[in-house]
């Protein structure tokens, strides 16, 4: 009797053949060892292997694979008496060379558009520079009658939505000292000029999340505006909606400053920050 042989059938068109050591291992490791990195990033103080492994759902051996590999490069080290695992020095760099590589302008410029869209009036991105705030983009509106400023034209924190907005995102001592350095001078018949106002309204913004300029520093022309921040909570810059008083009655502003304040947030997220909690 000839001996029977297993026969392999032929490999399916079309598909790709088991290869335990091939890309997609490959890749499923990569998925496994950037879990693991994000792990200990939103961890305060370290983690000991079972704990890592447990979050991660990966067996031990896995874990602690992926933990000498990634210890090698440098994104992790161990430590302590009860051998805790961090974060190591060369995920800080590469986190901070995504900081100082964002481009404000460039990410930011799609949310501003779709704001613009939104509100149907022109949008602005300002940053503080100083005591002042500085506008470095803008999105007009599509009506005849809108708002413009000049790019890199400068306005006061204490007169202008963006600045209002940025203004009651800085520490109470910070402010403090701003208005004995600067004052509150008058720019038009409704700036304030009083720092009992200045700080009630201060409080007001914190408590709702945007600022709101009425004829303040221009005349006939009302502002929505709303602070973004970085990686550690402190304000970057602002974004607002400006337009004529007459497209701006009480009732819009009310529909706008959320929808300015969501975007404002987007954008944090966007650029890497972290929305603060509530005043």
């Amino acid at each position: 009797m000839t001996p029977l042989h297993r026969v392999t059938p032929p490999a399916r068109r079309g598909r790709t053949p088991a290869n335990p050591g091939g890309e997609t291992a490959q890749v499923q490791s990569l998925t496994r060892g950037l879990s693991i990195l994000r792990c200990l990033a939103r961890t305060e103080g370290g983690l000991t292997l079972t704990d890592i492994a447990q979050r991660v759902q990966l067996p031990t051996s896995t874990t602690h694979r992926l933990l000498s590999t990634l210890e090698k490069m440098g994104y992790v080290y161990q430590a302590g008496d009860l051998a805790l695992w961090y974060v190591g020095i060369e995920a800080f760099t590469v986190g901070s060379s995504f900081l100082s590589n964002r481009d404000f302008v460039a990410q930011s410029h799609a949310y501003m558009r779709r704001l613009m869209e939104q509100a149907g009036e022109t949008t602005n991105l300002a940053i503080l520079d100083g005591t002042e705030a500085v506008f470095i983009d803008q999105v007009q509106c599509r009506e005849t009658m809108r708002t413009i400023v000049k790019l890199g034209s400068r306005v006061p924190l204490h007169a202008s939505g963006v600045g209002k907005a940025i203004f009651a995102s800085l520490p109470d001592d910070q402010i403090d000292a701003m208005l004995k350095v600067r004052g509150l001078p008058r720019i038009t018949e409704h700036t304030i000029t009083s720092p009992e106002t200045m700080w009630a309204s201060i409080r007001v913004i914190r408590q709702r999340g945007w600022s709101f300029d009425d004829e303040e520093h221009l005349p006939g022309t009302r502002c929505v505006a709303a602070p973004f921040y970085d990686e550690h909570a402190e304000p970057l810059g602002a974004i607002s909606i400006a337009g004529p008083t007459s497209r701006l009655p009480d009732d819009r502003i009310k529909q706008l400053g959320p929808l300015v304040s969501h975007i404002a947030e987007e954008i944090t997220h966007r650029l890497g920050g972290r929305w603060p909690h509530p005043h």
